[in-house]
């Protein structure tokens, strides 16, 4: 990415777009009637409130706050825009907060509990100690490797869902946008087919390098581990406990090596670290129709001109309805010339 442009990114939602950008995110969703409506909000960074949480790692623990926050209540926001008229969701904070804490306890227990527990399960098949310890380097390797199956096997299974794969098409439209801006083109769909769908700082990217990073983390620090309490599976437990808060630092550092990956496309260092993400996208992508990549261009231009949707200092949050791309392109234009 050049160095002069800001960092934007987003992710894909249903029906639709989530777009980040400096001052403001944004959500754009295709309805079903075929208009577009956008949520836009004035960027509440952590780092503008609490200097400290700019700073190299520390920025990677806030930005993943943010995006987590700012992902389930575009999430929630675009299921119930995409719902046939009449039917309304609930995207209180509560709900949002509720998703939060389901997601982590989710994610916790496929790609930790199970992990741990299948390598000791492996261990005991094998009769190797050193499996059946929970601290040996090998155990972590065999861990990560059982890790990246279960990653591998969870987004294949979800390739194969219907509804599933046109939030691919929506994540390749969102990429493709991405890549537009970066390339200093406006991002309109005719210069958002010229590019591919992968990008190299992608949210799957992320937890691909989470899981690359978590292998030599606990490898690092389990052999120091010594044993805890007399019971064999009670001691397992807390091992697989202790990971939790490992998870920050550990994400952390892959946010930094993302960063570095993105703004190193040019260097083998940048593709080298960019690989095993761009081949993950290989799922999680998939090329998007004209109308997607619409939907993604109003994301992005909203996200970056909020002032064009009413937002600014007196107003932190507006969301407009138009009837067609053509109708946003021509509002876009005349609040510019404003």
């Amino acid at each position: 990415m050049p160095a002069h442009l800001p960092a934007v990114g987003g992710q894909a939602v249903v029906e639709g777009v989530m777009m980040r950008a400096p001052g403001a995110t944004s959500v754009a969703v295709r309805r079903p009637d075929g208009s577009i409506v956008v949520r836009v909000r004035a960027a509440s960074r952590l780092a503008a409130r609490m200097p400290w949480l700019g700073k190299p790692l520390m920025r990677g623990i806030a930005v993943l706050l943010e995006t987590l926050s700012d992902g389930i209540s575009a999430l929630n926001f675009s299921a119930e825009q995409a719902m046939p008229e009449g039917k309304t969701g609930n995207t209180g904070k509560a709900a949002i907060v509720g998703s939060l804490f389901i997601s982590f306890a989710f994610a916790f227990l496929l790609f930790a509990v199970v992990p741990h527990a299948l390598t000791l399960w492996i261990g005991w098949l094998l009769g190797s100690e050193a499996l059946e310890g929970g601290t040996a380097v090998v155990f972590h390797l065999v861990d990560g490797l059982v890790k990246v199956l279960i990653f591998l096997g969870f987004l294949w299974v979800m390739s194969l869902m219907g509804d599933m794969r046109r939030v691919f098409e929506y994540h390749g439209a969102e990429h493709q946008a991405v890549h537009a801006f970066e390339a200093g083109l406006d991002p309109i769909p005719d210069n958002m087919s010229r590019f591919p769908t992968e990008h190299a700082r992608c949210g799957t990217a992320f937890l691909v390098t989470v899981i690359g990073v978590s292998i030599f983390v606990f490898a690092g620090v389990f052999p120091l581990m010594p044993v805890l309490v007399d019971s064999r599976w009670l001691n397992q437990l807390l091992y697989v406990l202790i990971k939790a808060p490992l998870v920050l630092p550990i994400a952390a550092l892959s946010y930094e090596l993302i960063r570095l990956a993105g703004n190193r496309q040019d260097s083998i260092l940048g593709r080298v670290l960019s690989a095993p993400g761009i081949f993950f996208q290989h799922i999680t992508t998939k090329p998007p129709d004209r109308s997607q990549q619409e939907v993604a261009s109003v994301a992005l231009k909203t996200a970056m001109r909020p002032d064009c949707a009413g937002v600014g200092p007196l107003k932190s949050e507006a969301m407009l309805a138009f009837e067609s791309y053509e109708a946003f392109k021509a509002s876009m234009e005349g609040a510019a010339g404003a």
